[in-house]
């Protein structure tokens, strides 16, 4: 039986890491740079940076797909902001979205799962891709 994040995970080539800042010290800042160095292309969404990692930022997820075809968006925000998020993934037509370690929001969840967009929460993207050495 295939594990369905392994699929994705394997499957992905563009990650929009929202909540993605030029502060080295934040946890997105090192999940991105672990994604960029494991071949993922990274699209920093955050409303005042202006590159993060060698990669232009976007303050908008939908100003991000925009230029690129994203395969999953990798949420660091509290979990207040992800109804309108998943606004987003919806209205642009996203098929994946990360929702990383602390982050929950159960009926934002419902809905994208129910739009048929594939949904992990409350999991580290960086340490799944461990756990499933890929």
């Amino acid at each position: 039986m295939t594990d369905p994040v392994r699929e994705l995970l394997t499957g992905a080539r563009t990650i929009a890491v929202v909540g993605l800042s030029e502060d080295t010290s934040r946890p997105a800042y090192g999940v991105a740079q672990f994604l960029q160095q494991h071949g993922y292309r990274i699209v920093p969404v955050h409303p005042t940076a202006q590159s993060v990692l060698g990669e232009k930022a976007y303050p908008t997820l939908t100003a991000a797909a925009g230029d690129h075809a994203i395969d999953i968006v990798d949420v660091f925000r509290r979990a207040d902001a992800v109804p309108s998020l998943v606004d987003e993934v919806l209205a642009l037509k996203l098929p994946a979205l990360w929702l990383q370690e602390t982050v929950v929001h159960e009926e934002a969840a419902r809905r994208a799962r129910a739009a048929g967009v594939f949904v992990v929460m409350d999991k580290c993207i960086l340490k799944e891709h461990r756990r499933l050495r890929i």
